[in-house]
């Protein structure tokens, strides 16, 4: 039988010696009031862009979800098992968040492999390709251009993919109404692992800028 993993034993010794010894009196709080979180952030599973991390958010501060490469789907009110758009209707609808961030990174793997449809599979059920096949024909569209490098592809491909998913976004209608209400705002941002930079969208021109506090 294998053993729970050293390191992550370790890391929460030290988590409850440091940061929860800290701030014990918000954890408990929050449990006993519950969350109210002020932003929602889609973002990716890659263990390299952690939202926590790179926000330096406290504790109930943001709500967090993450999936392969941050997509986000059209609204599709079948009798599928959507788990993203679950999470989006608890954070606007139970929640009651007044921001929404969609947060991609350089060096994707899933947008990697959605420039590659001819990789071989990781498995027969090929989620991965299912999953990224959301993007339609953009990955096409960029692969087309010979004139850009691989490198440029990719990038250009995870941020033409945030705002692919806020588009998606709008089509939930709540999301759209509460927008257009000005009681909810959706925000794209780009997080580059090699330099901790963060690019941010803006709303207006779509261009990703660097922000000057």
């Amino acid at each position: 039988m294998h053993s729970f993993p050293e390191h992550l034993l370790k890391g929460h010794a030290n988590f409850m010696a440091g940061r929860y010894l800290r701030e014990k009196d918000r954890y408990r709080e929050l449990a006993d009031g519950g969350q109210t979180p002020t932003t929602m952030i889609i973002a990716c599973c890659d263990s390299r862009a952690a939202p926590e991390m790179i926000f330096d958010a406290a504790p109930g501060e943001v709500f967090v979800l993450r999936n392969v490469a941050n997509l986000v789907p059209t609204y599709q009110p079948d009798g599928g098992q959507h788990g993203t758009s679950a999470a989006i209707e608890f954070a606007v609808k139970a929640l009651h968040i007044p921001n929404i961030v969609v947060m991609g990174h350089g060096r994707c793997g899933g947008i990697k492999a959605a420039l590659n449809p001819d990789a071989r599979p990781l498995d027969a059920g090929d989620f991965i390709g299912k999953w990224m096949s959301m993007l339609g024909e953009l990955p096409g569209q960029l692969g087309t251009n010979s004139m850009m490098t691989a490198t440029e592809q990719q990038t250009a491909l995870e941020r033409i993919s945030i705002r692919n998913s806020i588009r998606n976004l709008r089509t939930f209608p709540y999301v759209a109404e509460l927008e257009k209400a000005g009681k909810l705002a959706v925000h794209g941002a780009w997080f580059d692992i090699s330099t901790g930079e963060l690019w941010v969208m803006n709303n207006e021109s779509g261009d990703f800028v660097r922000p000057q506090l």
